[in-house]
Formats: C-alpha cells, structure tokens, sequence
C-alpha cells in the first residue's frame, strides 16, 4: 500500500483514512494543492475564462441532476507581487496610480460580462440536461417501485456529502432516507448521539417528507467529525455518514480578496505582539497508570501580564500529534490551570505528553511521559490487549485491519489474535475471523457500502483471551476510485458545477474488463489482489468475480463463489504454500459480465519479511535518581519494524518487568519508575506485524543514581555592601547540582556601558560570597556567575540587576541573603537566612520575615515582634498554594533594606515523607536518626540544633552509613535540649527537624538507664494458682532467660530447696520459674521471693500472702483438696440450675459424673422426696425434674443426691427470692412471645378482653392499660386468667369505657404489647352481645325451677299415704302443676295438691294402690321459665321384695309458657294453698 504525503489542511482533520475523500473534500483538496503554484494576470484569466467557455458551448456533455448546484469555494488564486518600501509619491505618481484604478475597473468590467455570459449558456444547456435526466429517473424509479415493492428496510435515496467550512459559518447536512413504516433518523456525532437539549440553539434537526437535515450554527473547530445518519425500522437499519471540516483563518488560507484593489498596495508593517511570560507553577510529572483508570494531568502556571482578552492557546499533544477533544480526553483551560483528563485509560494513551502555551509571540511547553499499565485480566495468565487499530484501504465491501502486539513477559507467547467488527450505531459485535490469525493485519470483507464500522482485537494465548482492544475510529465502505471520477466546471464568482465522469460515457451496457490486475500485498496466509475498474464501466453498479488458475493446470476456478465483490481489492485465502497461481477478474453488472481481465504474472504466497532480528549491542546510564538511559543498536532484519519493547529486572532477582507497554519506535528510550541505589539490567525485543524477535543480550548492571553533568546556573545575586570602590556579592547554590559537589564559582562582570563581559576572579571561589574590588565609584555593573564541579563548568547565569557602585551611608541595615527553605509540609514550612553583611550604624538586633501568596501584591509580617535567630518556622499556610517571602533585618536605627524575594515555595509535602526518630540503642545511648530515600552519590547528611550546624563534637558524635545517619549523644543532660534539623544535600529539600523537651529526654535517660544497668525483664510477677488437690504453685515468666541462669526461692526469710514437698523447677525455653507446694496449710503464711541472675542482668518478684489475702488462698486449696475427695465417688459435674422450655415447663436440671448402674438419684423438695414419672437414667449424665405450670406453690428447697457403695454428693438449689423471679421472668419471655392478639369476649356481666398464651400465672409481670393509663384490679375493672390466659373485665361498660386497650407482658430484658381499639363498630357489637347476655342470665336466675326435696324414686307399700313434697322457686311466683304419667293429675280425695308460702309444693296420694305406680313429675313455670322434675314410685304389696332403686335424672328446664287463652281448672280442695294463680 503506497503512502501518500498529506499537505496540512488535511492534518487538522482525521477521516477515514488517508486513501479516501469526499467528492468535495477531494475537489477542495486539489484546489488548495493548485492554488500555491498558480499566478498569472487578469488578461490571463480572462482568456481562460474565454476558453472555457467556448469549450461548454461547443461540447456536448450530459450532466447529473445534482450538477444544478452552486458551491462557492473559499479559497480563490493568490497573487504574488512585491512589496515595496513605504514612501511619498508624488503629484505626477498620485495621477497615475489613479489612472491604473480606473482602468483595472474597466478590464474588471468587461471581464465579469464574458463571463456571465458564458455562465448564461452553461446554465440553459445544464437545464435542459437536467430535465431529461429527472424523467429517465423517474420513469427508472417506477420500474424500481414496481418490481421491489416488497422491500421495507430503509434506504437512503440521497446520502449525506462532506463539507469544509470556515470557522463561525453555518453547514446543513442533508439526507433522503425511504422505508416503511417510516424510519426513525437519529444523528451521531464521532459515534456520540447528538444532544439538541445538551446545547440549545447549537443543532438544529429537522425532518420533512422523508428529507432529514441537521444544521449547526456558527460552526467551530471543535465541530470538525464525521456526522452519521442512522435511519431505522422495524425491517432493518441503514446508515450514512459524512464529514464536517471546520477551518480557520490564517495568514496563508485567506479566504477573500478583493478585485478592487490594486495588486500592487504596499503591505502593512509587521505586527509585533505583547510579550506574555508563562511561569509552570506545578508541572505533571512522569505518571504510570492503569487501563481503565481516569487520568488526570494538571499544570498550573503564572501569566504575566494575565489579560481576559488575551489568554494563551492550551495545546496538547501525544508523540508530538495533537490530541483533539474526544470521549477519551477532555480539555480544560482557565484561571491559570491546564487540565487534561483522560477519562479511560488505555494503552494507546501512553507516551510523551507535551503542553504548549501559546501566545502570538511564541510559545512555552512542559513535557512528560505516562506509562500505562496492562488491566487486570479476567483471564488468569491471558495476555495484555492489543492497541492501536488502524485501517488501511478502505473500499466498498473491504478494509484491512492492523494493530500492534502487546508486550510478554511472564505471560505464554500471543498465539493468534481475533478480530471484531461493529456497525456504527449499533452494539454488536461480530468475530471476523473463525480462528486466530497470527500476524498483526487482517482483511475484512462482507461489509456494506455506505456503512460506517468500528473494529477491535484481542489476543490469544493458551490460557485465555485477553480484553479486547480500544475500538478504532469509524471508517465508512465507500470506493475511493469513485471520486476521480468527478469533473468541475468553474463559473463566476468561485462558483462550480461537479459532473460525474459515468454521466459522460454514452450508452453503455455491458462493462469492459478490468485492468492492471496485481498483487498489491502477500503473506503466507493470503494474497490481496488489486485491478482498475474498467474504462469505460457504465452506470450501473458494478461487482466483481475473481478466478484463479494452478500455473500449468490450464483451468480457471471461481474464487468469490459466496461473497460479491463491489470493490476493487481482493484477499485470497487458502493458497497452497509453495504453489504458483494466476488470476484473472470479470467485472459484472445487470447487463452481462465482460471479458477477463489479463491474467496476472505468476503469484506465490509468501511473507515479504519475516520476525525481525535480536536487537544488537544494549548499553544502560544514568539519568536521573529514578530513571535510566538504555540506547541499542536496531535489528540487521528489520522489514515491517513497529517498534520495541524493553523489559528490566533487580539483579539477583529473575523477575522481568515490561517498561514500556506500548511499542517505540527510536533506539533510544528513558525507563523510569526505578528505585534509587537498586542495580538493575535491561533487554530490548523487536516486534513487528509477524511477531517478536528473540530478546537483546542482558545490559550491563547499572545503579541508579542520577548522571553526572555540570551544574545548573546559580541565581538569586544580591548586592550586600558597597564601599564606592568594592561591592560584595552573594547568590544561591545552583538548583541542581549536576551529580557531583560544586567545587568552584566563577564571576563575569561588566560595565553597563560595555557589551563585553571580563572575568572578575581567575582563582575559583569556594564560598557563595565574595568582595568584587577595583570597581569605579558612581558607574553601574552587572555580573553573572557559573559553578564547576567534576563534570566541568555549568552555563552561566542570567545577569544580575544594574547595581551602582556607590557607598552605602544608610544607618539601618542592608538586606539579609541565601535565604532556603527546608521541612516543608502540608501547612508549614521553615525558613532559614544569613545575616546581612551590612550592619549599618549598629548592630542588628532581630529580623521581620514578610509572606505574600502567589497572585497577590499584599505583603504580610509573619512575626510581628522581632526575632534575633536567622531561622523561623511558618505555620498555617494554605496546602497547596504558592508563597514567596523576604527578610527584614532591624537595628537601633530602623528596619533595613528587605532582601530579594524568594522563589516560589509550592506547600505541600513530599509525598513518603520521613521524620527524625529518637531512641535508644543497645549500648545505652541516646541518639537521633534519619532515613533519606533519595540519597545521590554525593549527598550528605547535614545536622544543626537551632538551625546552625553542628561542628563541635565534644557533647555529640555523628555516625552516617548509606542512607542512614545518627546523632548520638555523649553525656546527655539539658544542656542537649533544643530543636535539632538535619538536610540532606543534592536532593530536593529532603529534611526534618525534631524537639527535645525535658519529659522526652528523661524517658530515654531512664531507659538507657536500665539498658546499661539491665534487669531481667518479667512477662509476669510471681504469682500463685491452686490445683485441684490443694497443692499451690508459685510461678512468673521471664522475657527471656538462658541455661545459665541461678534463681532460689525464698519464703519467710529463708530459702527452700527442691523437695518432695517443694518442688522447684526452671524452663528457660519459656522463662518460667516454678515451685509447687504439697501441702499449703495455717502456716504456709509469709512473703514469697524468687531471686535470679542470669549474666549481668538480675531481678526478683516477691509475692506477701498474709491476712485476708492469705485466708482466701487457704479456703480455696482447702476446697479444692475436698473437691478432689468429691470427685472420687459420684459426683455433680454441674449442680442443680433451671431451664424454661418452650411450653413454659421449669425444668431443674443437673449434670453427673463418674456414676455406674448401681447409682441412685433421687429429688427432694423441702426434705420430702419427689418421685417422677419417669425415673432419671444417671447413666446419660443428665438428670431432670420437670415442673409444670410454675407458680408460688413451688418455692422451696430441692435437693438431688448421688449415692453407690463409693459414697454420696449432694446438689442443694433454693427456688426462692431472686431465683424464684429470675424463672417467672424466663416464664414470662416464653408466655409473651407466644402471646395472641387481644379478642373481645361478651360475657352477662360486662365485654371481656382476654389474650391467650402457652402460660399464664399470677405471678407473671402484666399491666393493663387504657388510653395509657395503668388499669388497676376493681370492681369495675376486674384482672384475671387461666393458666392459658389472661383477661381484663369490664363490668356495666358505658361510653367512656371506649377506648385503646393494652396488655404489656414483661420479663427482665424486655416487654410484650397487645393492643384491642374498643371502639367504634367494635363497641357498639361487643355492647350489644353483652345486653342479650344479661338478658338471659337474668331470665336464667328468676324462671321458675325446682331447688330441692324431691327423691328420685320412691318406694311404698300399697295402702300407705304417700307425700311428695319440694320446694320451687321462681320470680315472679311460678305456677306448679302436677303430672302422673305424662298425665296432669285430676284432684279428689285420692290426689291433694297443695302450695304454701309460694315456695313449698306438695302431692299427697291418699291410700296408695299398685295402680298407682309410675312417674309422677312436677312442672314449675313463669313468665320467665319453668322445669319439669320426675319422680318414679313404687308401689308393692305386702310380703313382696322391695324393688332396687334407680338413680334419677337432673330436672329440666322448661319454655317460658305459651301464652294460651285460660282454661277452666278444677278448683282444689280449700285446704292448703293454691297450686295455681
């Protein structure tokens, strides 16, 4: 594929790629290019313009439809002339220039007349051939109608055309889409939908009968993009795209000139523009990222003179390419502060990063390189994703692919790659190749002409496939070769009417072959052929059909059997290596297929170029602190070089880190991220699209540490003294050392007058001041200074000031210098001086140190009383702002002149940032010590106390080794208080500083004290632990003790040897010494002491059992010796305790040991013994005594006893007090939860609320409330419950008995509510269940009824009187009636009845006969109710056994009586009472 140089108009905008353009673009493109070499006259214009046309008139053309339109182009012919010098004219020349106006007017004239003219004949020939065409269209398009009428997807009738515009004019895109139902156009602007809401007023989209438009106002740079139409229905989706070139004015792409001027006008002067100075304040440094990360890169900076209207341009760029604002990378620029962000970190985002400011009068630029780290994998092992997806000869139906591998390192070789493709507009994504190919370039075929598409890639290895690429830019199917098909004719006024070449060939049908048939590209995998379309190729659409022929076989096979081919290019696969083949291409369209083309020569698949070379010889030096150097020579084989990769190890350590992640393509590369004073080695690979080369040969190892050059330029001279023949200078150490110690400086000075500089001093000078002599009074020098260290002599500085060489009189002193700054931090910082060298007319006393912050004028005294040290430390600053100060000295006169202003102090500190420790060492001695990471070969640790160094060591010694220094004190008291400070030379302000205080020297006194006069250190005191036979053993541990140790025990004063009853021992693995006493008894009381020494160190631990202390010691080995005893026989593992259960049965358990069959357990309660229902199995080591529905009864004592032939235990557990509540409380939880909602029972006396539960005792916890209030046990409102609930009675409710009602059920650790709403409906039912209720109870208590006297059988001998009396009661009074079988009985003399007091019934059977046997009964009846009593009598004779009773029945309520009318009844007897009323 050939390259083709791009001119730069087109460099400001990316498009598809660099093989294909626009119709327009490609016209505006050779317009541009013509437009540099052309100049000629007006008279040759004119006959140009003549020639044309004479040619539209005598040649007969056919132009398109589309040829109707008007394009004005913005560039027109420049002219070149020359520039005279400016001067006067004269009278006559004044004359004559105006002659020439009027007649350049007149030629002008006549010019603009033959040219409208033959603008007139074009325009009517255009017309005509026009109409023509739009009825051959139509009539072709109701042919299209009619035999597709079927086809609803969307398509595009019109598609969208590309434009270039200049900046702050409109552009309108246009396009005609068809379909049905009709299809839905959105716009896409770089693949991003367009937003109207997101800028109002900016886009304007419209859509009318099929014809849809986008339209941008006042076009910007930033509008430069490809613009997509997607249009979409329910059949399918369509797209077409274009793209928008927004230019800017400049000098050389002036868009107007004016035909009224002369040409020979004298040009203006230059302009020169405002010098804007542009400090970086805060630079991005070198930064490593990670895929996927946001990365943000800021540079702050100070413009000078900062001015609304004139701020600098904040141009970014990439490699030295220019990063345009995309979703990838956002641009912001303001108040002083770039910002890039890079919103999703890839690696096609690494490389070297560079900010330009720009000014009319030149530029200011900070660069820095970021490195981006491979993403973590979802593969474990799988390799980094590829990057850098470019397109390459785009076509209609065809594009090749290429990437660039990522680096390997610990991960398996990439085996193949596989390659996506996604339509623009949609999401998904279709894998192109079925297996991995292994080279890094793939053709695509099958697309769709018109589409915009966006590919990806990802890698394989045999662990996995990585994550897929960054997706590359959208490149739309369309041919290139159509555009020079495209003819322009120019009209007036830079108008131009574009033809399409097929308007111009004729009739014709069938195409011709195609031509110049050729391999344009081979590998071993594929051969990409390329031909000419043929000439001449018709109107119609053309597609290709490719064969291919064995070289010999003498037959020819069809290639594309599957895939039509629109474009001109071809990718052949499945090539037999090693074979030869021909190929040959016929060109198709409606008509017919033409003749083949030529056959090519003989073609054989095989790689151009195979995996480069090892690169040569790989040399590594110094850089800087954390960065080195590698330079290598590049591979002998080369072909296809993308660029190399570099990995680095630790020596030693066998593990390869990549450096780089994306390739580069320079022999030359700076590795950074390194750690200072590590020795490292490094290699280099080649890679190209076939793969990697072999690895380089390891570097030699390297340290690293900064590289040694000269120094960096002193700065900051100052004018301390001047006596009128002497002035004595002083300046700053150079900001970078150069990697060795400045050893000289050297002074140029000069007269202002004098342009030539003379060296002051030829001795070098070591100090940073120095007395420049013979120096003339009253004349005016400046000087500049350079430092030498081993490297050589460094650049000298800029020059200083003008200083007058004249004497200083003032009585106030001169300005103080070398002001530093040192410890830094996030809102402090110190700052330190030197004295001023002229004192004036006394002695100085105290200085003033002023602070200003950066951007400001104010200046404010940080100290308002004078200090008379050279050092202060500034608090409460800002972090991360700038500051600048200056110094004041003051003597009895005054305050003096104020030294120059520092640089700049950025406050913020480092980041690991290290402080001084303080400590002691194993010797005892105190001391001071500070790390410094950043250590150079020549660094020094610098020490002070008060901020002057410290140079006698009478008090102090000072030990450095590497990069660690201490400073140890001889003989410390308080004259060692104080602030101490140490810096670290050659770094970047690398220092700390630390306060000893009295409190903190003594703690390390103490604890040298004990280092040099050691104690065996104790884990634990001696203390005592009684085991489970009484015996009490005396122990403490050490830290630590060696074999050697001597200890002794000592009791009472005298000490105790190892024995049978004193056991002592020593572990000195664990540092524990022990003694075990057998028998601890009344005289075992004393003080305990363990004495030890083991080397130089000793100690001891005594331990006083003596009064209460002592009697508790005794209780508890005597109870542990009877325990001991206990548990010989059966015995109680755990004694007696309590358990709820679910069902809130108590149960009292306990746990048994050491038991055997023949154990027997028994349970006591208050010395009476308990027999359960089921005997307890002691053999499962568990025994329980349930006891249900708990409650006061079952206070008392309970006692469990084990007894066998080995003894007897006993387990005592009192349910009482505390307990006793502990089990209602653990009752109530089990009974609460279980608790149900509170119902609503009617009974006669009142509406009761009752809660049922599992449990409920009187004992339980409860409170009723109503309305929140607590409900006392009354009359009114009664308490209760069963053992399943509890209720609450309201007796007689009335209204004001409504309300909420609450049970609270509680236990020890929380409650239990229940809530009724007694209102309402609720209420008004609940009342009127109770009023029935009553009703009947009291209907119940006053019907009439039998209450006693009556037997239930009687016996009685025949001729007897028998008398059956009861007693009846009933309000009102009930009536009685008297039954003998079923059968009211009649009165007489037989049968009396009698009623007395209303209460007292009676029968009475006169002479009683066996006919008198039956049932006799007693009905008892008001209005209320009655009953009904049955009695059996017997009657037998004389002699007859009496016959066996039987028992009677309850009697039996009766109906309230039926009202009937009254029935005449025998009157009774007068005797007695009435039976009935």
């Amino acid at each position: 594929m050939a390259s083709k140089a791009v001119p730069f108009y087109q460099r400001r905008h990316k498009h598809y790629d660099q093989d294909y353009r626009s119709t327009q673009t490609k016209y505006l493109i050779h317009e541009y290019s013509a437009s540099s070499s052309r100049a000629s006259s007006s008279k040759s214009r004119t006959s140009q313009s003549n020639v044309s046309a004479q040619a539209l008139g005598s040649e007969s053309i056919k132009v398109g439809p589309h040829s109707k339109r008007l394009r004005s182009t913005a560039d027109e012919e420049i002219v070149e002339y020359a520039v005279p010098l400016f001067r006067t004219r004269s009278v006559a020349e004044q004359d004559e220039y105006k002659r020439r106006v009027v007649h350049f007017g007149n030629e002008l004239s006549s010019l603009e007349s033959e040219v409208h003219s033959a603008w007139e004949a074009t325009r009517r020939q255009v017309d005509k051939l026009a109409i023509q065409r739009v009825v051959e269209e139509k009539m072709a398009f109701e042919r299209h109608v009619r035999e597709e009428c079927m086809i609803r997807a969307p398509e595009f009738l019109v598609r969208l055309r590309t434009h270039t515009v200049w900046e702050k004019s409109p552009v309108k895109l246009f396009c005609t889409v068809e379909g049905y139902p009709n299809p839905i156009v959105k716009w896409f602007k770089d693949n991003v939908i367009i937003d109207t809401a997101s800028e109002p007023g900016r886009y304007r989209i419209d859509s009318k009968y099929g014809v849809h438009s986008l339209e941008i106002h006042r076009c910007e740079v930033r509008d430069t993009a490809q613009y997509t139409a997607v249009a979409t229905n329910v059949h399918g989706q369509t797209s077409t795209n274009a793209s928008v070139i927004v230019k800017r004015y400049r000098g050389e792409e002036e868009p107007y000139h004016s035909v009224l001027l002369p040409m020979q006008i004298p040009m203006l002067p230059e302009i020169t523009y405002t010098k804007i100075d542009i400090m970086f304040l805060e630079k991005f440094e070198v930064t490593f990222g990670t895929e996927g990360e946001t990365l943000t890169l800021v540079c702050k900076m100070m413009i000078v003179p900062d001015m609304a209207n004139l701020q600098p341009e904040a141009q970014w760029y990439r490699d030295d390419v220019r990063i345009k604002e995309s979703k990838w990378a956002e641009m912001k620029f303001g108040a002083g502060v770039a910002r890039l962000t890079l919103t999703h970190l890839n690696k096609d985002d690494e490389g070297l990063y560079t900010l330009r400011m720009v000014t009319k009068g030149g530029s200011s630029q900070h660069c820095a390189y970021i490195f981006v780290r491979d993403g973590e994998s979802t593969v474990a092992g799988a390799p980094g994703a590829p990057m850098s997806i470019k397109i390459h000869d785009a076509n209609k139906d065809y594009a090749i692919v290429s990437w660039k591998p990522p680096n390997i390192t610990s991960e398996s070789p990439v085996t193949g790659y596989f390659l996506d493709r996604c339509e623009v507009g949609t999401e998904n994504w279709i894998q192109c190749n079925d297996s991995p190919i292994k080279i890094c370039k793939y053709p695509v075929h099958g697309l769709f002409e018109g589409r915009s598409y966006m590919y990806r890639v990802r890698a394989v290895n045999n662990k996995g496939i990585s994550r897929p690429s960054r997706v590359s830019e959208a490149v739309a199917a369309l041919d290139p070769a159509d555009l020079a098909r495209l003819q322009v004719i120019h009209l007036e006024r830079g108008k131009q009417i574009v033809i399409c070449q097929d308007e111009l060939e004729g009739d014709v049908k069938i195409p011709g072959p195609p031509t110049n048939v050729h391999a344009s590209e081979t590998s071993k995998i594929y051969v990409v052929l390329s031909w000419e379309p043929p000439a001449p190729r018709g109107r119609e659409s053309l597609m290709y059909y490719i064969e291919k022929s064995m070289v010999g076989s003498g037959t020819w096979q069809r290639v594309n059997t599957q895939i039509p081919v629109r474009s001109p290019r071809y990718a052949v696969f499945d090539l037999a290596e090693g074979k030869q083949y021909l190929f040959r291409v016929l060109a198709v369209n409606k008509f017919g297929t033409s003749d083949a083309s030529e056959p090519t020569a003989p073609i054989q698949v095989h790689e151009l170029y195979g995996i480069p070379s090892a690169p040569g010889r790989i040399l590594a030096t110094r850089n800087t602190k954390t960065s080195v150097v590698v330079q290598w020579d590049p591979p002998k084989q080369a072909g296809g070089l993308i660029g190399y990769y570099i990995d680095s190890s630790i020596v030693g350590s066998k593990q390869w880190k990549t450096c780089n992640n994306k390739p580069v393509k320079h022999t030359r590369f700076v590795v950074h991220g390194l750690t200072t004073g590590e020795k490292y080695i490094f290699r280099v690979k080649a890679v190209n699209d076939v793969g990697f080369s072999e690895e380089s040969q390891e570097s030699s190892p390297i340290n690293v540490h900064a590289a040694l050059t000269s120094p960096s330029p002193p700065y900051g001279i100052t004018l301390l003294a001047c006596d009128g023949h002497s002035m004595t200078l002083g300046w700053k150490h150079p900001r970078y050392s150069g990697g060795s110690k400045i050893t000289a400086y050297y002074i140029d000075q000069r007269d202002v007058a004098d342009l030539h500089w003379k060296e002051t001093n030829v001795p070098p000078i070591k100090e940073r001041i120095y007395k420049v002599e013979n120096l003339k009074e009253g004349s005016f020098y400046e000087f500049r200074i350079q430092a030498a260290n081993l490297a050589g002599v460094g650049l000298p500085s800029d020059a200083s000031d003008h200083f007058k060489c004249e004497t200083w009189v003032m009585p106030e002193p001169g300005p103080s210098y070398d002001m530093t700054f040192c410890e830094v931090r996030n809102t402090s910082l110190v700052i330190q001086w030197r004295a001023p060298i002229y004192t004036g007319s006394s002695a100085v006393t105290g200085y003033h140190v002023d602070i200003c912050e950066m951007g400001s004028e104010e200046w404010k005294t940080v100290n308002e009383k004078t200090i008379n040290h050279r050092y202060l430390k500034v608090s409460d600053l800002e972090e991360a702002k700038s500051y600048v100060f200056r110094v004041r000295a003051v003597n009895a006169a005054g305050v003096g002149k104020p030294s120059d202003v520092s640089e700049p102090v950025f406050v913020q500190a480092r980041p690991e940032t290290l402080e001084i420790a303080s400590g002691v060492d194993e010797e005892g001695n105190i001391y001071m010590s500070y790390k410094c990471n950043e250590m150079t070969d020549i660094s020094q640790f610098v020490w002070c106390k008060s901020y002057e160094e410290i140079t006698e060591f009478d008090r102090v010694s000072i030990e450095t080794e590497g990069d660690h220094s201490k400073i140890v004190f001889k003989n410390p008291d308080k004259e060692d208080l104080g602030t101490y400070s140490v810096s670290v030379t050659d770094t970047e302000g690398v220092s700390a500083s630390y306060v000893l205080e009295d409190k903190e020297l003594e703690k390390l006194m103490a604890l040298s004290h004990e280092i040099r006069n050691p104690m065996i250190p104790l884990k634990t005191e001696l203390s005592y632990e009684i085991f489970e036979r009484g015996q009490v053993r005396f122990w403490l541990q050490a830290e630590k003790l060696s074999s050697a140790v001597n200890y002794r025990f000592i009791v009472n004063d005298q000490e105790v040897t190892n024995s049978e009853t004193h056991k002592i021992k020593c572990d000195s693995s664990t540092g524990i010494i022990e003694m075990v006493m057998d028998k601890f008894t009344a005289h075992s009381e004393g003080t305990y002491t363990v004495q030890m020494q083991d080397g130089k160190a000793k100690n001891q631990s005594s331990l006083v059992l003596i009064g209460d202390v002592f009697k508790a010691a005794l209780e508890e080995a005597e109870f542990q010796r009877k325990e001991y005893l206990r548990k010989q026989g059966p015995h109680f593992l755990e004694y007696l305790y309590w358990h709820v259960e679910e069902d809130c049965t108590v149960m009292l358990i306990c746990k048994v040991a050491n038991v055997k069959k023949e154990t027997v357990f028994h349970w006591y309660k208050d010395e009476v013994e308990i027999i359960p229902e089921e005997p307890d199995n002691v053999m499962s080591g568990i025994c329980k005594l349930p006891i249900p529905q708990f409650s006061k009864k079952d206070q008392g004592v309970f006692k469990a006893t084990l007894t066998d032939d080995r003894g007897q235990d006993v387990s005592l557990f009192e349910v009482a007090g505390k307990v006793f509540d502990d089990i209602i409380n653990g009752i109530s939880r089990i009974a609460g939860s279980s608790a149900s909602e509170l119902k609503i029972q009617c009974t006669p006396e009142g509406i009761r609320l009752q809660c049922h539960m599992k449990y409920y005792t009187e004992e339980m916890r409860t409170v009723w409330s109503h309305k929140d209030t607590k409900i006392s046990s009354s009359e009114k409102m009664r308490i209760g419950g069963t053992s399943e609930q509890i209720w609450l009675q309201i007796c007689e409710p009335t209204d004001k008995d409504k309300g909420k009602y609450t049970i609270e059920i509680l236990d020890a650790k929380q409650s239990y509510h229940r809530t009724i709403d007694l209102s309402g409906q609720a209420y008004t039912d609940a009342y009127a269940e109770f009023q029935r209720l009553k009703q009947a109870a009291f209907a119940e208590k006053n019907r009439g009824k039998v209450i006693g006297g009556l037997p239930d059988v009687v016996t009685i001998m025949e001729n007897k009187t028998l008398s059956l009396t009861c007693t009846v009661f009933g309000d009102p009074t009930p009536e009685v009636v008297w039954y003998a079988n079923e059968k009211e009985i009649e009165l007489g003399d037989h049968f009396k009845v009698t009623l007395e007091q209303g209460k007292y019934a009676s029968l009475t059977i006169n002479g009683v006969s066996t006919e008198d046997s039956g049932k006799y009964g007693i009905n008892v009846r008001n209005k209320y109710g009655g009953e009904t009593v049955n009695v059996t009598v017997s009657v037998y004779k004389y002699g007859d056994d009496l016959p066996a009773p039987k028992l009677g029945q309850m009697p039996k309520p009766a109906p309230p009586p039926v009202q009937k009318p009254a029935a005449k009844q025998p009157q009774p007897p007068k005797t007695g009472r009435q039976t009935r009323k």
